[in-house]
């Protein structure tokens, strides 16, 4: 059972984010304004994370210097905040099935964005190299695919069968199920530019960590910064006292899901998978989310899969795998690599010894 957990674990995180999908889609299909669900969702997460990691990990604070807070400010309000932002906005032009589909796209888009500030190296002659290159471009080709083609719609479940659990009446059905090709494209560009901030964010962290070590303390202190960015631009664009109400509805489910969940459960979850298997084995669980969000959007909020979100969807899961394959393959190269550097030095450590005994040992009297 232990060998299993590992696996588990995987299987229950993309099970929460189809889960974050679902309901964030949801909240935002009964009137919720995006900037004010990510407010709530930051503060929430704040208030969950501060005692935890004030308990755990306050005696080991180490002092913080303006620099390195300024570097976590910018951090948090690229990689959280405006990331949060671009991508509440785009789920608002189009389903929770894309905004599963499009985080396929940020293993890649963290490699890519690795390579460009040359934190990662690409060998264009390798077969990795060809692998890597490959899987971004196909990668490409499922984001263009998401974003231009729709092709018919794929009916999972028949007409009048639809229970919207968490929908919305089916008078509404049209204008919050299909939305113009405007507006989708719209979406993807938005989804694009959130994974692009997320994997910035991705990319820049460990180097940030290093002047500030202590994690929970690193995580809860973005997020509180996070918290006080995101009131601010909410503030900026939303007067009406409304959108602020929570009530006992799916506004105050999905920004306490989110916020709790996803912020608290799912950081432990990946921490320990990522100790247990290594970054590559997380990745390849992405494309779960999106076959949980598929299926559980079309029953529980009544979205209509069209061909187009299939295939690049498709597109999508098959780059992820092409780049990971070289990645893995490339770590087992290297592996090998060492270790045969580490036998050779091994052996000419032991040749010196045997040298330098051999000079230092008198030799011995010949009798004759």
């Amino acid at each position: 059972m232990d060998g299993k957990k590992p696996y588990l674990a995987g299987i229950l995180i993309q099970a929460i984010y189809a889960g974050m999908f679902l309901l964030s889609k949801a909240a935002f299909n009964g009137g919720m304004n995006s900037f004010v669900f990510v407010f709530y969702r930051q503060a929430a997460g704040t208030i969950f994370l501060a005692p935890i990691a004030v308990f755990f990990e306050w005696k080991k604070a180490v002092p913080l210097s303006f620099v390195t807070f300024c570097k976590i400010f910018l951090l948090s309000l690229f990689g959280i905040t405006l990331s949060l932002d671009f991508y509440g906005m785009a789920l608002v032009y189009t389903s929770a099935t894309l905004a599963a589909a499009t985080t396929n796209c940020l293993p890649v888009t963290t490699f890519f964005l690795a390579v460009l500030l040359r934190m990662e190296v690409f060998r264009l002659k390798t077969t990795t190299g060809v692998a890597k290159l490959t899987g971004i471009l196909v990668c490409l080709a499922g984001a263009a695919t998401l974003a231009f083609y729709k092709g018919p719609h794929l009916k999972l479940i028949p007409d009048g069968h639809h229970h919207h659990l968490l929908g919305h009446p089916k008078t509404q059905e049209h204008h919050v199920h299909l939305p113009s090709s405007t507006a989708w494209i719209k979406g993807c560009f938005l989804f694009l530019v959130s994974n692009i901030f997320w994997g910035l964010w991705l990319v820049l962290q460990a180097a940030v960590m290093k002047s500030y070590p202590p994690k929970l303390l690193f995580v809860t202190l973005q997020c509180f910064l996070s918290s006080i960015q995101s009131f601010a631009i909410a503030i900026a664009f939303v007067r009406d006292p409304y959108q602020w109400k929570l009530g006992w509805n799916v506004r105050l489910v999905a920004v306490a899901y989110c916020g709790i969940i996803v912020t608290g459960v799912t950081y432990y979850l990946q921490a320990w998978v990522l100790e247990k298997k290594g970054p590559v084995f997380l990745a390849m669980s992405t494309p779960l989310a999106l076959i949980m969000t598929m299926f559980s959007s079309a029953i529980l909020l009544g979205e209509i899969i069209t061909l187009g979100s299939l295939l690049g969807g498709l597109l999508l899961v098959g780059g992820l795998y092409s780049v990971l394959w070289g990645k893995s393959r490339e770590h087992k190269a290297n592996d090998v690599n060492n270790l045969t550097a580490e036998k050779v030095d091994n052996q000419c450590s032991e040749m010196k010894e045997v040298v330098v005994a051999s000079k230092s040992t008198p030799p011995e009297p010949l009798v004759v």
